[in-house]
């Protein structure tokens, strides 16, 4: 690794592949080829995603449906199963991963000044797996033996069983999807950390990179020390179901309690993978839209680091009601505990980047502080399911579901919404519409809370999860988060209305709209094929000088006057 004081100055031995041939910036044929282009694949990531979030939430909407009443009157119960497994494994695996990944591509070059990515072709092929693993999980839903059984955990001996015989069935295709899911955020893993390792512009030590590459860093190490073991885990889980292996089946020496732990090892993990570069947009947003420094660079950039070391120890929380020994317990307890204490760093730097700042209420930053809010809601009831007694008797409540989707979709989706908004002018070239971007804000916010805030009611009085019929002591609660769950069905129009809209008629952008410091905002809007091109910058300060005064490269006056030029 390289010290603080030095950067790599782009190794040309890590480019062993040749840079991206991508076409006419204004040709659209592009984003339907094999293209190595960086940006390219990052706007191919955001857009399926973007299309899956809309099933994912459709998937939702119909189950919220089926929820509105306590008895089972709109769907079969276990069709419902099927689509409760259905939105889990979409949001995640189809929605949050990959739109992560395209925010990866987008701005990890440019942020470091770097052409592209260290492996271009390895890019492609990462993402043109997306697409494949995708259809095979979509596929799993429609084909006989589907997982509706065995919930998006898909635990063993639920999981293991083909009672119709089927030799392709849809346990084996949704287990298939997951798998080749961990292959390519592998190879993704692998391209994003040699590019931020290896390609940084000279001058940039690692204490002067954004926090972003900080965070992105920190997650994708956490791909590559976990993901190989869910990986792992599904493999033997698919050699279990169709050639008669029993790694996981009690009847022939296997243990069941073996998939959960190689599951958990990873799949807790996963939510800090999604969370860091979240808290990496907070980070680079508060500081141009409060016109202040980020408080505590150095300690935020290094909580990330923390925050990878703890996340992969705490996974066995998620198995205080399988028969864990009591010991195990208690430690699991403490360090899902200490884990709060990196990531309320991050939360107290944020606070105190915005004290007495000069604070833009425009659509990106209410995402942002809107995000902050619901995290430390959030993050006291993650504290609370921390300890074993309370996580023993609301574990398998509405409680954790609330909890959770206060994490993935109040603070993570609100962290992506903010930054589409954010860098939306400077990859394609448009102006968003600001009173479409506030109207999506103020639906989305009282849709989430609406729906997510009651679950935790109805889990302390004690409704069960995965379940599509209920007591009639829980309606209040479940018609609440229902009615939240419609309108953040239509908080979607004024957002799909304002993409579509500036893409096509929107107002041209000027190189850097927000006034930022960063060296992505020191490139046209779009950005050429490779970033810099010939003319890399040299590095002389760190990435949050605003009110400071001081230039961020050399010479930026002629980097800024080229990029209004172009």
């Amino acid at each position: 690794m390289a010290s603080s004081t030095s950067s790599p100055s782009l190794d040309p031995r890590v480019l062993k592949e040749p840079l991206p041939m991508p076409g006419p910036q204004g040709n659209w044929r592009r984003y339907f080829t094999f293209n190595t282009d960086a940006k390219v694949i990052g706007i191919q990531y955001i857009a399926v995603a973007l299309l899956f979030l809309l099933v994912g939430g459709l998937l939702a909407m119909i189950m919220r449906g089926e929820l509105i009443t306590p008895p089972a009157d709109l769907v079969d119960p276990t069709v419902y199963n099927g689509l409760y497994t259905m939105h889990g494994t979409v949001m995640l695996f189809l929605f949050l991963f990959p739109v992560l990944n395209g925010f990866n591509n987008l701005l990890i070059p440019p942020m470091i000044g770097a052409p592209d990515m260290a492996f271009p072709r390895l890019n492609a092929l990462a993402f043109w797996l997306f697409p494949v693993f995708g259809v095979i999980l979509m596929a799993s839903f429609l084909v006989p033996g589907g997982p509706s059984g065995s919930g998006w955990w898909a635990y063993p001996p639920l999981s293991t069983q083909n009672p119709l015989g089927h030799a392709i069935n849809g346990q084996l295709l949704w287990i298939l999807s997951v798998a080749l899911s961990g292959v390519s955020s592998i190879m993704g893993a692998v391209n994003f950390c040699t590019t931020i390792l290896r390609m940084r512009a000279p001058g940039m030590g690692l204490f002067k990179m954004p926090i972003f590459c900080w965070t992105a860093l920190a997650a994708q190490l956490i791909q590559l020390m976990g993901l190989p073991v869910l990986t792992a885990g599904a493999a033997m889980l698919l050699f279990d179901l169709s050639f008669g292996t029993s790694f996981f089946k009690p009847e022939g020496g296997g243990d069941p309690m073996l998939y959960q732990h190689f599951f958990w090892f990873y799949s807790h993990p996963a939510v800090y993978v999604m969370a860091l570069p979240i808290f990496g947009i907070f980070s680079e947003l508060f500081p141009v839209y409060a016109r202040k420094p980020l408080f505590g660079y150095k300690v935020v950039a290094i909580a990330s680091f923390a925050i990878t070391v703890l996340s992969l120890i705490v996974w066995v929380h998620h198995m205080f009601y399988s028969g864990t020994p009591q010991w195990m317990r208690n430690v699991f307890m403490v360090t899902t505990m200490l884990i709060a204490v990196p990531t309320g760093i991050k939360v107290f730097a944020w606070i105190a980047t915005l004290w007495r700042g000069s604070i833009r209420l425009s659509t990106p930053m209410l995402f942002c502080l809107a995000g902050v809010f619901n995290f430390i809601f959030a993050g006291i009831t993650g504290v609370m399911l921390a300890t074993v007694p309370v996580d023993i008797h609301v574990g398998n409540t509405y409680f954790v579901v609330g909890h959770f989707h206060y994490i993935i979709f109040n603070m993570i989706t609100f962290g992506v919404f903010a930054a589409i908004y954010h860098w939306f002018p400077k990859f394609t070239g448009r102006m968003y519409y600001e009173s479409l971007g506030k109207l999506h804000f103020i639906l989305t916010f009282i849709g989430s809370t609406l729906n997510f805030l009651p679950m935790h009611w109805a889990g302390l009085m004690g409704m069960p999860r995965r379940v599509a019929s209920y007591d009639p002591e829980f309606a209040t609660a479940n018609v609440l988060a229902s009615l939240g769950a419609f309108l953040l069905g239509v908080a979607t129009i004024p957002f799909l209305l304002n993409l579509v809209s500036s893409l096509v008629r929107g107002p041209k952008a000027p190189p850097n709209p927000w006034n930022a410091i960063g060296l992505e905002w020191l490139l046209p809007s779009p950005p050429p094929a490779e970033n810099f091109e010939d003319d890399v910058p040299t590095v002389i300060s760190g990435p949050y000088g605003y009110g400071l005064g001081r230039p961020l490269v050399e010479d930026q006056e002629r980097f800024e006057r080229r990029a209004l030029e172009a």
